[in-house]
Parts: structure tokens; C-alpha cells; sequence
């Protein structure tokens, strides 16, 4: 019998007919997801191998699959997974770097502009009131050009961020664990500290991974830092900004306001306050998600699944296990 791979329902859904194609010569594809371990479905226990939206994977859940060899996360962040349990069950850990980084910079731009323009307002005053016989005049926007972009996290997706935002005439500051000094000198980027970051930034943008370091790395101390006149964006995790700081933050007019695309809880409940807030933008975790993205996410899916099934080394490896071989249970 062939290995069964589980594959997360969304996977299919944005790459129909794929993974079959893909895998069929060596792999069953069995379509499944969970988010309860105590409710896992009997039919994907056996499975060998995992492609994973976002399903909680820790030890209680990896109990369930005894036969296990690889989780292949479908996007570049692995904060729902437990490395460290995996490891010890000598099960790979792959994500998808480098090939979203165009995606999420594009949706971080398009955020920006619209906050700048003010371009959801816009759309809905053409819709409502231009053409009444009493329009209220509409808010005027703000040019990009000249203004002081900071990255939080000049990785793969924040120096795509910073490419695109130089092409609009804006300066831009960076702050992160470790100085990028090829991209100060390609881009002309100033390296600072966060506290000058927030300071000096008219638009403040985060790409970090979500990690207990960066976990609520932007509350009400570092949002009262900010200038009135500035905007937040976050397209990296959304607990990486306390949002109940935040959203006190955009009503009482410590900041201008907020192009999120990410939040704590998601969906974002139809009662949170940020629903009714004229100036945020929103979006439903979208950075990722166009045609060519997501295509090329799922392929590179399907290449380490296929290494693992075949007794090789996944060449996606997350950090924590980079250099590292399993065999069966055990690494050496």
C-alpha cells in the first residue's frame, strides 16, 4: 500500500487537482483537518506525511500519528507547530521561504496606499454620497513620497517591503536582531533602534516571525511612542501586537490608524472593536494568497513531502532542525 499524505482542505481548494497529480505515483492523498486532538478522524491517523494550513500540531496531537515522517506547513510561518515535539519523534518540520515574500510585500504596499488615499473611505463616498445634493467633502489624503517608512524584521518579506517603498521616493529605517548591512547598502537603509523606529516612522511596518521574543512585541508603551500622524501595518502574526493596546490606541488618536491583515483571533469575531473603525483597513489574512503564491507554496509542499517519503532530508527544513537527519523515530 502507498503512504497516505493528509492534506488540509485549503490546500486543495487553491491548487485543485495539484496534489494528486503531484503525488499519486507514490502517495495516497487523503483530505482531512482537525483542531481538537481529541476529535482527530480515525481515517487520517495512519497518515505518513502532512501538508497543514494552520492546524495546532503538539504532542497530544502527534499521539494520534504513529507512523508520522514529515509536517509540511503551507506558508513560511510554523508557530502552530511544536518543533521541539516533533523533533523528538524524529518527524520533519518544512515551511515555504522565499517564494511569498513578492505577495505579502505587495498586500504590505497596497495597505499602505490605502491608508495614505484613504481608499475604502473614497470607494464608499463614490457609492453613498458624491452624487448627493449634500456630500460632506472627503478626507484628502497624504502622498507616500518623502515619508519615513520603519521595518520591524528586514528579513526576505521586510527587504521586498523596502524595495517597493523605495520605488515611492520614501526613506527608509529598519530595526531587527541583526544588522542587514548588504541592504543598507543596496537600499540605502538606516539601521536603528525600535524606540527611534517608532519615533521617527510615519508608517511602521512588522515582519517577524511569531516567536515568545516577539510575542506582544508592539503594546500601549510602544504605540504611545508612535507619531499622531502615523500608521501601523501588520501583515507578519497578529499576536505580535497587543490588540486591545491598539485598538485603544486608533480610538483615542495615539496613532493615525492600522492596515491589519493579521489579528489574535481569526476570524476576526464580528464584535471586535477594529469592525467599526473607520480608520483601519482589513483584511482576512491574505498576504499569501494569489494564484502564483499559493502555487508555488503547495509545489514546494510537494517536493519535501516526496524527499521525506523517499528516506531523504526535506530541503525546506525549518531553522531549528537545519542539519539534521531522521530515521525512523530517532536523528542522528
Amino acid at each position: 500500500m502507498k503512504p497516505k499524505v493528509m492534506v488540509s482542505p485549503g490546500v486543495r481548494d487553491d491548487n485543485p487537482g495539484l496534489l494528486e497529480e503531484k503525488l499519486s505515483d507514490i502517495a495516497e492523498v487523503v483530505y482531512g483537518t482537525f483542531r481538537d486532538p481529541k476529535n482527530i478522524p480515525s481515517d487520517i491517523k495512519d497518515s505518513e506525511a502532512m501538508i497543514l494550513a494552520l492546524e495546532p500540531i503538539n504532542d497530544e496531537v502527534l499521539d494520534n500519528f504513529p507512523k508520522l515522517k514529515i509536517i509540511a506547513r503551507y506558508g513560511v510561518g510554523y508557530d502552530t507547530v511544536d518543533v521541539n515535539a516533533c523533533t523528538k519523534r524524529g518527524i520533519y518540520v518544512t515551511h515555504t521561504p522565499g517564494i511569498l515574500s513578492h505577495a505579502v510585500a505587495e498586500l504590505t504596499i497596497g495597505l499602505m496606499l490605502c491608508l495614505s488615499r484613504a481608499l475604502i473611505e473614497a470607494d464608499r463616498y463614490v457609492r453613498t454620497e458624491w452624487a448627493g445634493p449634500k456630500g460632506s467633502r472627503l478626507k484628502m489624503g497624504i502622498d507616500l513620497y518623502g515619508k519615513t517608512l520603519g521595518i520591524i524584521g528586514l528579513g526576505r518579506i521586510g527587504y521586498e517591503v523596502a524595495v517597493r517603498a523605495r520605488s515611492f521616493g520614501m526613506k527608509i529605517i529598519y530595526y531587527d536582531v541583526e544588522r542587514k548591512y548588504e541592504a543598507e547598502k543596496t537600499l540605502g537603509a538606516q539601521y536603528v533602534d525600535l524606540e527611534t523606529l517608532l519615533r521617527e516612522s510615519d508608517f511602521v511596518s512588522i515582519h517577524v516571525p511569531l516567536t515568545p521574543q516577539t510575542r506582544r512585541l508592539i503594546g500601549e508603551k510602544e504605540l504611545r511612542m508612535m507619531k499622531p500622524t502615523a500608521y501601523l501595518i501588520n501583515t507578519s502574526r497578529g499576536a505580535v501586537v497587543d490588540e486591545e493596546a491598539l485598538c485603544r490606541a486608533l480610538k483615542e488618536g495615539w496613532i493615525a490608524g492600522a492596515g491589519l491583515d493579521v489579528f489574535v483571533k481569526e476570524p476576526l469575531p464580528l464584535d471586535s472593536p477594529l469592525i467599526g473603525m473607520r480608520n483601519v483597513v482589513l483584511s482576512p489574512h491574505i498576504g499569501t494568497y494569489t494564484v502564483e503564491t499559493r502555487r508555488s507554496m503547495a509545489l514546494m509542499c510537494i517536493e519535501n513531502v516526496r524527499a521525506a517519503l523517499m528516506g531523504m532530508v526535506p530541503p525546506n527544513l525549518v531553522p531549528e532542525q537545519r542539519g539534521m537527519v531522521f530515521k525512523r523515530g530517532a536523528f542522528s
